[in-house]
């Protein structure tokens, strides 16, 4: 279970006096009990698929901070942004590439008959439910709308 494990590295940090992967740790683990009281979960917990859906949005959280950072010209604060964003993605599954995820739409839409751009939002769902959280929604939602608009 991933909620063990991030406890258990949460340990060896604290033995290896590694603060900052205890910091990013520890505010992963807040961000899972704030995910677990919000859907009234606090006893039960949350299951390994919920728990990679909120360790997506903090990995991605990482990755526009140190996006802004780079704007702003503060270039230390924003490799700060992507150690912190390595050590999240370390508990995630592996990602799709573009070309994987580009099979997996064509498949999709070659299931269904007179698709339209409003079937947009139907199809990425279905595509985020094959790939699961190895894939990146706005990369599925990117590669759903070429492929629609060059089939309308």
């Amino acid at each position: 279970m991933l909620k063990g494990q991030i406890d258990q590295d949460i340990k060896k940090a604290l033995l290896g006096k590694d603060q900052e992967t205890l910091n990013v740790l520890r505010g992963l683990k807040s961000a899972i009990l704030y995910v677990e009281v919000a859907k009234n979960s606090r006893e039960n917990g949350l299951d390994d698929n919920s728990i990679l859906e909120v360790l997506n949005k903090e990995s991605k959280k990482r990755k526009e901070s140190s996006d802004l950072y780079i704007q702003g010209g503060n270039q230390e604060k924003a490799e700060a942004e992507l150690r912190e964003k390595a050590i999240i993605d370390s508990y995630l599954p592996e990602q799709l590439t573009d070309e994987e995820i580009d099979k997996i739409v064509d498949e999709t839409i070659s299931q269904g008959s007179n698709l339209s751009m409003a079937d947009m939002g139907k199809i990425i769902g279905m595509v985020k439910g094959k790939i699961g959280p190895a894939g990146d929604g706005s990369k599925i939602a990117l590669i759903v709308k070429e492929k629609l608009s060059k089939l309308i």
